[in-house]
C-alpha cells in the first residue's frame, strides 16, 4: 500500500471510529438538556478534530511550504511592500475616508433637514452609492470622468480618482451612522440648549455632533476597515509601479515569481492593519455596551 493509500485509509479509520462512538450514545429518554448539550458538544469536538486530522494527513506539506510559505520568494518583497505597496493603500484609504467623512456629515444633516429638498437629495444619494459595487464607482470615476470633461484631472491623478471613489462609497454609508448617532442623542440636549439662547446650528455643532460621533465611532471605524480592504480596487484604473497598492504588487509578484508566497504576504500585511482595528472596535463596542 502507497503512502497516499496508507492514509486515505487511517483517515477512513478515524471517520469510522466518530461514526461509531456517535451511535453509541445510549438512547435515553430521560436525559437532562444539559447533559444532551454535552453529548452534541462531544459529537461536534470529535469530528472536528476527525477533520483536522484528515487534512493534516492528506494535505501535501512539503509542496504546501514550497508554493505558499517560500522564504526566499518572501524576502525579495521587501522593502517595497512596506515603501510602496502598503504606503499606498494607507493612502488611498485615509483620503478616502476623510472624504467620505465630512461627505457623509454633509448627508446626514441634509437627510435630518426640514426642508424637502435637502432630505431627497441625501435619500438619493444614500440609495444610488449604497446599491452600486465600489467597482463600478472606481470605473465610472476613472474612465467616463475623462469623456464627460475632456482634459479635466482629478488633483493627484490616480490618488485623486481612488480618494473620491471611496470617499464617494464611504460617505453613504456614514451618512447612515452618523444619522443615527444624531438621533440616539436624547432631543432634551437640543431643548436645553436652545432653553440658553443657542441658535439650531451652533447647538448642533457643538452639543448634539459631539455625542453623535462618540456614538458611532465603532461603526465609522468599521468603515475604515472596509475602505482598506476596497482600496484594493485601484487597480482598475490601471496603476503603476510607484502607485500600487498591496493587492496588485502581491499578485503581480506571484505572477513574476510563478509562486503564490507573495499573495500570502500581501494577505498577511492586510491582516497587521485589519486586526488590530477589529480589537478596537469591539472594545469600543463593549465600553459602549456597559456605560448603556
Amino acid at each position: 500500500m502507497d503512502e497516499q493509500g496508507a492514509r486515505l485509509h487511517a483517515v477512513a479509520r478515524l471517520l469510522i471510529m466518530a461514526t461509531t462512538s456517535t451511535q453509541a450514545e445510549p438512547a435515553r429518554s430521560g436525559l437532562s438538556p444539559r447533559q444532551r448539550r454535552r453529548i452534541s458538544l462531544s459529537i461536534q469536538y470529535v469530528v472536528f478534530v476527525v477533520v483536522c486530522l484528515a487534512v493534516a494527513l492528506l494535505a501535501d506539506w512539503p509542496k504546501i511550504a514550497q508554493n505558499f510559505f517560500n522564504g526566499k520568494v518572501a524576502a525579495g518583497m521587501f522593502p517595497e511592500l512596506f515603501t510602496v505597496a502598503l504606503k499606498n493603500t494607507l493612502i488611498f484609504t485615509i483620503s478616502g475616508y476623510a472624504i467620505g467623512f465630512v461627505l457623509g456629515l454633509v448627508l446626514a444633516l441634509m437627510r435630518l433637514s426640514s426642508v424637502t429638498p435637502y432630505r431627497v437629495v441625501a435619500l438619493v444619494y444614500i440609495e444610488i452609492f449604497r446599491g452600486l459595487p465600489a467597482l463600478i464607482i472606481f470605473l465610472l470615476l476613472g474612465f467616463g470622468l475623462p469623456i464627460a470633461f475632456p482634459g479635466f484631472k482629478l488633483p493627484g491623478d490616480v490618488y485623486g480618482t481612488v480618494a473620491l471613489a471611496l470617499g464617494l462609497v464611504a460617505a453613504a454609508y456614514m451618512a447612515e451612522s452618523f444619522r443615527a448617532g444624531i438621533q440616539a442623542v436624547p432631543k432634551g440636549q437640543m431643548e436645553a440648549a436652545r432653553s440658553l439662547g443657542m441658535k439650531p446650528g451652533r447647538a448642533m455643532l457643538s452639543i448634539i455632533l459631539p455625542q453623535a460621533i462618540r456614538i458611532v465611532i465603532p461603526p465609522l471605524t468599521n468603515e475604515l476597515i472596509l475602505l482598506f480592504k476596497d482600496s484594493s480596487l485601484v487597480f482598475t484604473l490601471g496603476v503603476t509601479a510607484a502607485t500600487t497598492e498591496l493587492t496588485k504588487f502581491g499578485s503581480d509578484t506571484t505572477i513574476d515569481q510563478a509562486n503564490s508566497t507573495p499573495l500570502i504576504v500581501a494577505g498577511a500585511t492586510y491582516l497587521l492593519i485589519t486586526i488590530p482595528l477589529g480589537i478596537v472596535v469591539r472594545r469600543l463596542e463593549a465600553r459602549q455596551g456597559r456605560k448603556r
